[in-house]
């Protein structure tokens, strides 16, 4: 390892976290979101380790057939569907499930010259409250219908919607998308997907037939208020360096770039190997615990491209090559994202590609 700079990936807990989705929606099926690179844990790596999942959720194609080619074979959905004849094609020949939600996709599939033999599984989004991607529930019927027409696509739809505020436990807005879904939809002999991370956990009216965890898979709370492990999650990566220099310093030196941050007294500064370069983020202000030898310490000054600097007047036997934790076990990535301004999902898809990547089992 060239640089000390690595995400630990913990298999075992990304397995109990699944069960965990199990332990809260024991008779639904479990579509594992693994878009977005599997929100940066790597998606064949956690399409390998979640293989007792009955499908895995991705946002394009592309993503599918990088699954596809290390040969995973389970099923697969497109959750944003398909934008022209070559992508349907392809969809069916991977056997790749397609979301529709607009109408532009639902005329390709009218228009399309599929085969019959390998009928292609839909399903339908719709639009509930959430206000992004989806049919007006009243289209529903008309939808449906259209559909049937198709040549080459499969008779059973799985109907779906998404959650707009489900990490708001005190919000009603969720119930009332519960009841949009419900009125539109149980006549419908029909598959039935609604939950996310947060109705997973928070919400039992949302969980139909088919849950979409994503979020809760990785060991993160969806929720502001409770930590992953107060949800009985464990963290799936772990981001860890090592002090590279410890230097003293006087009351008043000023440290990093802009002089943000000054010395209150004579004291040792550490530097750790990971800076916005490697995905820490650039906005965490001076304050942002860091572990280490598994002690929290303040980040002091900006953040650099390369490596952030801490304070270690509470470790003065702390020594060059002693570990660092920026995030992950011991230390809730959404403590980390609360410091920046930011949240959860963009801090672990951020990590970049100089970061080296270990695997355990712990």
């Amino acid at each position: 390892m060239s640089r000390a700079a690595w995400a630990e990936i913990n298999l075992s807990a990304l397995r109990q976290n699944l069960q965990r989705v199990r332990q809260c929606a024991p008779i639904t099926r479990v579509i594992a979101m693994i878009k977005a690179n599997a929100y940066g844990h790597g998606s064949v790596r956690v399409a390998r380790a979640l293989d007792s999942a009955d499908a895995f959720g991705v946002a394009s194609i592309d993503e599918a057939l990088e699954l596809r080619s290390a040969g995973i074979s389970q099923r697969i959905v497109l959750l944003e569907g398909v934008f022209e004849a070559a992508e349907l094609s392809l969809a069916q020949q991977e056997h790749l499930d397609v979301v529709v939600h607009h109408e532009t996709q639902l005329q390709l599939l009218q228009h399309a010259t599929l085969d019959v033999t390998h009928p292609v599984q839909v399903g339908v989004k719709l639009d509930t409250g959430m206000h992004r991607l989806g049919f007006a529930p009243a289209q529903l019927p008309d939808v449906l219908r259209r559909l049937r027409t198709c040549v080459g696509i499969a008779p059973e739809f799985m109907l779906m919607t998404h959650l707009a505020r489900a990490d708001e436990r005190n919000s009603n807005v969720t119930m009332q998308q519960v009841a949009c879904f419900e009125k539109y939809t149980h006549a419908e002999h029909s598959a039935r997907s609604m939950a996310n991370s947060a109705g997973i956990l928070g919400w039992p009216s949302t969980h139909y037939d088919w849950v979409r965890p994503g979020l809760m898979l990785y060991g993160i709370s969806p929720f502001a208020d409770s930590s992953a492990a107060q949800e009985g999650l464990r963290p799936v990566m772990t981001i860890k360096s090592k002090l590279i220099a410890i230097n003293q310093f006087k009351q008043g030196d000023a440290i990093g770039y802009g002089g943000t941050w000054v010395c209150p007294q004579d004291m040792p500064v550490g530097v750790v190997a990971f800076g916005y370069g490697d995905g820490y983020p650039r906005h965490a202000g001076s304050g942002t615990p860091v572990l280490i030898n598994g002690q929290r310490v303040a980040l002091i000054g900006r953040v650099s491209m390369d490596m952030i600097t801490v304070d270690l007047r509470s470790q003065p036997q702390a020594q060059v090559g002693d570990p660092a934790v920026l995030w992950g076990q011991g230390l809730p990535v959404e403590e980390i994202a609360r410091c920046a301004g930011t949240i959860p999902y963009e801090l672990v898809c951020g990590i970049t590609q100089r970061v080296q990547v270990t695997e355990v089992e712990a």
